[in-house]
């Protein structure tokens, strides 16, 4: 494992209990308020410290591939099953963020984002917290990604987005739909863990709103930030545990209201993967539609990039001359 400590721009630990009493969530919207009361009922006791730390760009540099990273599909969305503490397991979750880590955590907006946070309080004031003590927020700082890592939060409740017409939500939760929502339909769709479960997050933004063709300075900054998220995931894995069995777990990363190309924002996940030789990278798909865009992604990682000795010049002019096409913004 390579040395990326001088990559480190803080790292500071938080006791939960002592930040959710001195830096109380503020939201704004009537329905988070209302996830905020299930999850969090007076009286309630958090445990754990929350460890944040936040990296500069690591360069990207091309390992031996006599270790590849295993790929799993998952076609649901991300469950957070409690971990054994006892495995030598270390699991991620990405969070979609933006530069401004949590930004609109209380506001009407429910995408992965809020919703994670709505689901992992602490998160909230975790934001306050840093913004109270001017430790900067940023997944994204002078152009250049920033991106900020999590370790053992509290999940405190489980927020179903499905549609389903008996339970009040016949659009779902998701997006827009969540501030449309009754009172009655959140507080059927919320569900209280007791106890919670404990999760480790990557939060990193995904470049957004792009036009035609994706230019090759974005396609490399994206596997930049892919990169350094998983290589700093690596390290504050090891300050968990000795040798972890590292996993994460994400989706299709700035692909719904940024308006990313799946099958891109997909290979280029797997290959930071491979690049910072992460022990498992699991990939939620969600739909048919989904699987099919990594499917293509992984036929492409195995077929055209998987070429030893060659620089990562070569592989970002094989992916540039792919000619990869914008998406539309999912309008979330």
């Amino acid at each position: 494992m390579n040395d990326f400590s001088e990559h480190l721009i803080c790292r500071h630990t938080f006791n939960a209990q002592n930040i959710i009493e001195s830096h109380p969530p503020k939201l704004r919207n009537a329905n988070k308020k209302v996830v905020y009361q299930i999850a969090c009922p007076p009286d309630s006791i958090y445990s754990g410290e929350l460890v944040f730390s936040r990296w500069r760009t690591v360069p990207l540099i091309y390992p031996s591939l006599t270790d590849r990273t295993e790929i799993e599909e998952q076609t649901g969305y991300f469950e957070y099953p409690e971990c054994d503490r006892n495995s030598q397991r270390v699991e991620w979750y990405l969070n979609f963020a933006h530069s401004d880590l949590f930004c609109a955590y209380g506001e009407r907006v429910f995408a992965q984002d809020e919703m994670q946070v709505a689901e992992h309080p602490a998160l909230a004031s975790l934001r306050e917290a840093l913004l109270s003590l001017k430790i900067a927020p940023f997944t994204v700082e002078n152009g250049e990604p920033t991106p900020i890592l999590i370790r053992n939060v509290e999940r405190r409740c489980e927020i179903a987005t499905n549609p389903d017409p008996a339970l009040e939500r016949p659009l779902g939760l998701y997006g827009n739909n969540f501030a449309k929502a009754t009172t009655e339909a959140i507080t059927l769709a919320t569900q209280p863990l007791n106890p919670p479960t404990f999760t480790n997050i990557i939060a990193m933004e995904a470049p957004a709103g792009g036009y035609n063709f994706y230019e090759y300075e974005i396609i490399e900054y994206i596997l930049a930030t892919a990169f350094t998220g998983f290589s700093a995931a690596k390290v504050e894995s090891q300050l968990q545990i000795t040798a972890p069995i590292v996993i994460i777990h994400t989706g299709f990363w700035g692909c719904g209201a940024y308006g990313g190309n799946r099958v891109l924002m997909a290979l280029l996940q797997l290959l930071a993967a491979r690049l910072a030789q992460i022990d498992k990278l699991i990939f939620h798909t969600t739909d048919d539609v989904g699987a099919q865009a990594l499917a293509t992604a992984r036929n492409i990682l195995n077929r055209d990039l998987a070429i030893d000795g060659a620089s990562i010049t070569t592989l970002l002019d094989k992916i540039y001359g792919m000619s990869f096409k914008w998406g539309m913004s999912d309008g979330n």
